[in-house]
């Protein structure tokens, strides 16, 4: 990233010759020694090593780290500090403009210091991929598409000028605009190299393409060979700005593979038996690597759809190693030919080619047969709870008792346990709750819920064009073939709109409750679509083109059918959404959808038939053809040869050479927005979607020492699985929300409320939006759910106190009381949202106590200043008898002014009536480098100081 030369302690730098052009490479056979063994490490070590020697500089880089690495013990555990410097940084515009606002915050706070401006500038490739802020508020008509991306341009016109501002303003910073795909399938399909080239100090460099992401997806691109993952906004800044990533040299988790996918199982298929596994294994925080001869055998498309899923199961990297598969996807994406030769020649030089018959050393070992897979959906609420196709029915029968409102309080028993387990107390369907949901056709669902649920109660719709049915829970409210996850697969894509054509010619149609959208991840899929005369298919059954972007994966499904809406919320109805996504959370899709389920591509289609989720796929007739005979998923289902027949016709480099030839051009829209100028942003006062945040206001020359915590409040109480989803929602934003009526206060109308995602330039809505998620319950607010809290300002503990989490806030900040969030396992999982920890920082949360963390949040928490800790092994704040209403003091952290970082800190709690409760929590600040950004109040603070006085 930097141009600092190595120091080549190993005699590592050498000449790879390709072709006749010659580039300058840091081999790793070169390090050799008592107990180095690089040629049985993992590929992904490899890549690290490779980045260590490329980068020594002796001081935060040293021979000592790269021995380290090289030297790897694979079953010790985790506490060796490298740094690695990756290679790019790849965003999507929601992580995306907030990383440019802070950069331009940074420019002008640069200046205040006295510095000089233009260091705040990548020093590394930067390119963004705007792809999060389509809606599909129409569907099922040819023009959809076109009217969607006129209303995103109306809605987003401020943040796009912006960004516009960015590319010009910021050297190697490059904006793909939107309607183009979405940013992982760009990633694979384009900007990825495998093989990175870069001019330094006037020598061509070649080494293993490496980079970071502000999304947690960001891990497709593993399927061809990279390294890279997810980071927070915060994190990707730092990287840009030529901060190397702190991190310690992991465990690596072996996943073998062998055999073949039998007929009728997908990809996707094969992504939820492999999410379900690793996560039973746990992985969090580890790399997983795939390797053995099945490896071979898997297209590349089906590793890219398991590297995608990595977030899912946990793990921070999900790759596979470069072999005749990865460069055959290079060629037929339009890679140059001096590309290819790079690409095989750099990766048998370096031990980087991959051997079937290898097996590499790992710290944990699986295996899966590819021929046990069998066809699977996932759901209502979590990617890593797989439901064969086959038990889908029965498990959607057992589920939906937790969705309908009950006359009991709870169930007893084994059914309760269950229930506990499924569904987490901090995200759970709250009892007499308002369910947003839809209904099947009544001819889909002959079972009333039981164990104290409700009755069974259909309702009649009447849409406007006169369609009459009934709606009962289990309707499929919303049938998407959407996300990165699935629509880079070509053998998916095919084999729904194959499905599709079968259906159409059958007489089929989709049932008329169903909201049915197709949002690809690229142009390149409608390209295929087009070649094969298949599109005609696909809309005749409602799968219009909507957008090419993360539609409703990240909760732009828009609108449901208005009469639909309507008989959801007035009859109290559980319907769900089918999706071909990764990410499939409460109050995530939509806010009338409470049961989402993860699909492969033809079975999204196959439910937009059937209707309902109370049907057996396999052994229930999707419909009637015209002469009045069941018409079965079997009869419709297509071949793997006629996949691959179409693929092999529809497909070919020319088609990726086409559709990227100018893509970072934009249409005329893109290119008509007026753009402003100058390398410091003139900001708007009037603007509601970007402001300049308050993170360097008053911030002195060098930091202040980092003080104990003393009487802090409880702003939030929570349990298992609390996902950024719920810490910082995405999706739309209320009207009577602290953060509506803010926007009203400014003179925005309702309709032009936008989502939260799309004004996370903003400060002032994200700060009102946090921990404002429908479906999150704050258990010191029991009976409430969404961004509701008690208020011990007010000096009241009954029912007086609640107020929402932001005014809360508002009156502890100005009493200068600081907060603290208490919750359980897995917190902060899901989606790298850097705003989740921006939020909770500028709410005033001094600290978080947790039970356990998933990586990106806890890092974010640290670069926003906030301390996380963990409760000692195998409590919580319900086995330490913690109400939320107690006073908390810390005392110990200020042991890090000294240079170190305690193991633990003493916590204390203190009751209203004296009684007290003390433990000694864990502090997670995992790295040196991590302690670094505490001490300075963050990680811009830190880097700003850094590069001032550089």
């Amino acid at each position: 990233m930097t141009a600092v030369a190595s120091q080549n302690s190993f005699g590592a730098k050498s000449t790879l010759d390709v072709d006749g052009k010659s580039y300058e490479i840091f081999r790793l056979d070169a390090v050799e020694g008592e107990g180095l063994d690089v040629a049985s490490l993992p590929f992904s070590l490899k890549v690290l090593l490779e980045n260590l020697l490329r980068t020594e500089d002796g001081a935060d880089i040293t021979a000592d780290d790269i021995k380290a690495l090289a030297g790897w013990d694979e079953s010790a555990e985790p506490d060796k500090e490298i740094q690695f410097t990756p290679a790019r940084v790849i965003m999507q515009d929601f992580t995306g403009v907030p990383c440019v606002v802070d950069l331009a915050t940074m420019r002008e706070a640069m200046a205040d210091l006295g510095g000089d401006p233009s260091k705040i500038n990548p020093l590394a490739p930067a390119e963004m991929v705007i792809d999060h802020s389509v809606i599909a508020d129409v569907f099922g008509t040819p023009e959809a598409f076109e009217r969607n991306v006129e209303i995103e341009y109306e809605r987003n016109r401020e943040r796009y000028q912006f960004l516009r501002w960015g590319q010009g303003a910021f050297d190697d910073f490059k904006v793909v605009p939107p309607g183009t795909g979405i940013v992982h399938q760009v990633n694979i399909e384009h900007l990825a190299r495998t093989v990175f080239t870069r001019e330094v100090d006037g020598e061509l460099l070649a080494y293993p393409d490496t980079c970071v992401g502000t999304d947690s997806h960001t891990t497709m691109v593993n399927g061809i060979g990279v390294v890279g993952w997810g980071v927070g906004g915060i994190e990707a800044e730092a990287a840009m700005l030529g901060q190397p990533v702190s991190m310690l040299i992991p465990r690596v988790v072996g996943f073998k593979l062998s055999g073949d996918l039998p007929e009728g199982s997908t990809a996707t298929d094969l992504v939820l038996t492999i999410t379900e596994m690793l996560r039973q294994h746990g992985v969090v925080g580890k790399f997983v690597e795939f390797y053995g001869p099945g490896v071979s055998a898997l297209p590349l498309a089906n590793r890219a759809t398991i590297g995608n899923m990595s977030p899912e199961f946990g793990s921070t990297i999900a790759v596979f190693p470069i072999d005749e598969e990865t460069v055959k996807y290079l060629e037929l994406t339009g890679r140059s030919a001096e590309q290819l030769a790079l690409v095989e020649a750099y990766a048998k030089a370096q031990g980087l080619w991959h051997d079937p018959s290898a097996e590499p050393r790992y710290s944990e070992k699986l295996e899966l047969d590819l021929g046990t897979v069998v066809p699977s959906i996932a759901g209502p609420k979590r990617p890593q709870d797989r439901i064969e196709v086959t038990d889908a029915k029965q498990s959607f029968r057992g589920a939906l008792t937790a969705y309908v409102e009950h006359e009991a309080p709870a169930v007893s028993g084994a059914y309760d346990e269950a229930l506990e387990e499924s569904f987490p107390a901090s995200d759970s369907p709250a009892a007499h709750e308002d369910i947003h949901g839809q209904t099947p056709a009544r001819d889909y669902l002959t079972c009333a819920p039981t164990d104290g649920g409700r009755a069974s109660n259909p309702a009649t719709v009447t849409l406007e064009d006169g369609t009459t049915f009934e709606l009962d829970h289990g309707a499929v409210a919303i049938a998407a073939i959407t996300s990165c996850t699935n629509t880079s697969n070509p053998s998916v894509m095919i084999g729904a709109a194959l499905l599709a054509k079968r259906a159409v010619e059958k007489g089929l149609q989709r049932k008329p409750w169903v909201k049915t959208t197709l949002a690809p991840g690229s142009k390149v899929v409608s390209d295929y679509y087009e070649k094969s005369g298949l599109t005609p298919y696909l809309d005749k059954l409602g799968f219009n083109l909507v957008g090419y972007g993360c539609t409703t994966c990240i909760g732009n499904s828009g609108p449901l059918i208005p009469e639909v809406s309507a008989a959801v919320n007035e009859n109290d109805l559980a319907v769900v959404s089918v999706l071909s996504g990764n990410r499939n959370f409460e109050g995530r899709i939509n806010p009338d959808v409470k049961m989402n389920y993860l699909a492969s591509p033809p079975l999204v289609v196959a439910y937009a038939l059937a209707g309902s989720m109370d049907v057996d796929l396999f052994n229930d007739p999707l419909g009637q053809d015209t002469d009045g005979n069941d018409v079965f998923l079997k009869d419709i289902w297509p071949s793997p040869s006629e996949v691959e027949e179409v693929i092999a016709s529809a497909m070919s480099a020319e088609t990726f050479a086409q559709e990227y030839a100018d893509v970072f051009a934009g249409d005329e829209r893109w290119r008509s927005l007026p753009t402003p100028e100058g390398d410091i942003f003139e900001w708007d006062a009037d603007s509601t979607y970007v402001r300049k945040p308050p993170y360097f206001d008053g911030m002195p020359d060098e930091p202040t020492p980092v003080s104990d915590i003393e009487g802090a409040r409880v702003l939030l109480k929570l349990g298992d699985s609390v996902t950024t989803d719920h810490i910082s929602p995405a999706g739309a934003i209320k009207k009577d929300s602290p953060a509506g009526k803010y926007l009203a206060e400014h003179g925005v109308e309702q309709r032009d409320f936008n989502s939260y995602g799309s004004r996370r330039g903003n400060h002032e809505v994200m700060i009102r939006g946090t921990f404002a998620n429908i479906r999150l319950r704050n258990q010191l607010a029991p009976g409430t759910e969404g961004g509701f809290t008690r208020d011990f300002t007010k000096g009241a503990s009954g029912e007086q106190s609640v107020t929402t989490v932001f005014e809360a806030s508002e009156n502890y900040l100005a009493a200068g009381t600081p907060l603290v969030v208490l919750a359980g396992k897995e917190y902060g999982s899901g989606s790298s949202r850097d705003w989740a920890a921006k939020g909770t920082s500028l709410l005033g949360v001094r600290a978080v106590i947790a039970e356990s963390y998933e990586r990106i949040h806890r890092s974010n928490l640290i670069g926003m200043g906030v301390i996380p800790l963990q409760f000692p092994e195998g409590e919580g704040a319900e086995s330490l008898g913690l109400t939320g209403e107690e006073e908390f003091s810390f005392a110990g952290i200020t042991a890090l002014n000294e240079g170190r970082t305690p193991k633990t800190v003493k916590v204390t709690a203190t009751a209203a009536d004296g009684r007290s409760v003390e433990f000694d929590a864990v502090v997670r600040i995992d790295t040196p480098g991590e302690a670094n950004y505490y001490r300075n109040g963050g990680i811009m603070q830190y880097v700003l100081r850094n590069l001032r006085r550089g």
